[in-house]
């Protein structure tokens, strides 16, 4: 076996299934049918958007929880130990994915939507829309990196031990990240509101995760792997019915003005294009196997939308363009993160050559 071919494990994951795979045409479908729903029936979306507690929406929050536990049941924090073996690796992600991606999304939205875009853009979405795409570009990919990993050959006990790491750090660093952003941007930061949203959407779902992963390996990994094949599905139909409900209140504003989901896939398109990039080029110079390379450049390059959506309609609501800006992340993550995987396959003579001088 060559020495840099990827290790293969039982635990590493099967490829996309059908909903992940078409995931894209499944979101622009419920974008269609919130905006249908928006438009022919207002009041049974301003109905559903009035239940709150606390400015959280029970039905979406409730949703978002289904959405995003059966991801962090994925992640093994025992992997941490393995941090050091694969260091160089784990300093391109940790380097990228915190020191660079969240300043670099500021810059493009900053740059893109303020300057270039903004007399195509409503002047009182501008704040909002930057603010989405600030979080975004705070919040690195947690559960589909295992896909993408998967798919490009990837080392699947470093996958894991980059997503352990990457969870760990949001934990703490994704409320400070954001709040010093959006201040650079002069975007008032709503801190109570902030920092309730990272305790309901990573701190409890995290834990609950956690106790029900604990739970499931002791009756034995096929236990755990069948129960994540069980609820997978019921994750995907959350996230699409958020989708649903977020387009129920933006109706009339994509009627209206159609361009805005193109103009903002600009900066959220090449942010992803750099970061992944950068990434990938970092571990040839470091010499870091090219298992390792393809995980560490995708999870920059992807994003934990899931996160940002919920957090989006925490701290701006429903019918704001930050929620707006997140759930475009979606419409562009899955096509563009399967053609850089189609890269990353093709380039590994480039890549490997590097390690042979």
């Amino acid at each position: 076996m060559p020495r840099n071919s990827a290790p293969t494990s039982p635990n590493q994951p099967m490829p996309m299934g059908i909903f992940e795979r078409h995931l894209t045409w499944w979101a622009l479908l419920c974008i269609v049918a919130g905006t249908l729903l928006g438009l022919f029936a207002p009041d049974a979306a301003q109905t559903i958007g009035r239940l709150e507690v606390a400015q959280v929406n029970i039905p979406v929050g409730i949703l978002i929880w289904v959405m995003i536990i059966p991801m962090l049941m994925k992640i093994d924090f025992t992997a941490l130990r393995e941090v050091y073996q694969h260091r160089a690796g784990m300093g391109v992600t940790l380097t990228v994915n915190w020191l660079i991606k969240p300043f670099t999304m500021a810059a493009l939205a900053w740059l893109f939507i303020d300057q270039l875009f903004r007399a195509w853009l409503p002047a009182g979405e501008i704040d909002s829309y930057i603010a989405g795409l600030i979080l975004l570009g705070a919040a690195p990919c947690t559960a589909m990196v295992f896909v993408w990993s998967n798919l490009c050959h990837g080392n699947a006990n470093f996958t894991l031990t980059q997503v352990a790491v990457n969870d760990a750090i949001m934990i703490v660093a994704f409320a400070p990240i954001v709040a010093l952003l959006l201040g650079v941007s002069a975007i008032p930061v709503p801190w109570d509101t902030l920092l309730l949203s990272v305790a309901m959407y990573i701190v409890v779902p995290l834990i609950i995760a956690q106790l029900l992963r604990a739970r499931l390996m002791r009756r034995g990994d096929a236990a755990y792997q069948a129960a994540l094949r069980r609820i997978g599905p019921f994750a995907m139909a959350a996230l699409l019915l958020t989708l649903v409900l977020l387009f129920s209140f933006q109706g009339l504003t994509l009627i209206a003005q159609p361009l805005i989901i193109a103009l903002l896939a600009v900066p959220i398109l090449l942010q992803t294009l750099l970061i992944a990039a950068l990434g990938y080029w970092l571990c040839r110079q470091l010499k870091v196997r090219y298992d390792v390379a393809g995980p560490a450049a995708m999870i920059g390059a992807s994003n934990f939308f899931e996160l940002a959506v919920a957090v989006a309609i925490a701290l701006y609501g429903f019918n704001s363009g930050a929620a707006l800006a997140t759930v475009v992340g979606v419409l562009i993550e899955v096509p563009v993160m399967l053609w850089l995987v189609r890269m990353i396959r093709r380039s590994r003579g480039w890549y490997e050559a590097r390690a042979l001088r």
